[in-house]
């Protein structure tokens, strides 16, 4: 086992083929700043000191002999999941936020550790979480 694991997750990938809904919806409706986009490819955003990465699987599964730069072949097909922490708007906030922008609450979570957190979808149908920290410890 490695001495020094490492510190965080720089970056977090889902993929949605509909890009110009995926930039509305996170952009717009959630508020995270955009760092770039690439056609049909892919749109990224800051989120705190991480960054979000949405691909569409179907121009990242395919090889693209005039890229610069080494990057294998990925995809994902189906909904994934991502949790954002609620602080520091707080649930209440992010609740409004989503509701105003008519997003509908799938489920609402007490934990056993402490913290709560609810979960909704993106327009691609991916799963997203809105928690406290604290469900993990912090």
């Amino acid at each position: 086992m490695p001495q020094d694991p490492p510190a965080l997750i720089l970056e977090t990938a889902i993929y949605a083929e509909d890009l110009d809904a995926a930039e509305a919806f996170y952009g717009d409706v959630l508020g995270l700043a955009r760092i770039s986009r690439v056609g049909r490819r892919h749109v990224f955003y800051r989120c705190g000191p991480g960054v979000l990465l949405i691909f569409n699987p179907a121009e990242t599964e395919v090889v693209d002999p005039a890229s610069p730069l080494p990057v294998p072949p990925h995809g994902a097909r189906g909904p994934g999941h991502l949790c954002f922490a609620a602080e520091p708007l707080g649930l209440a906030a992010w609740r409004a936020r989503l509701e105003a922008a008519g997003i509908a609450i799938e489920a609402e979570t007490d934990w056993p550790s402490g913290g709560r957190s609810f979960y909704f979808r993106d327009p691609a149908g991916n799963s997203l979480e809105v928690a406290e920290a604290r469900i993990w410890g912090g």
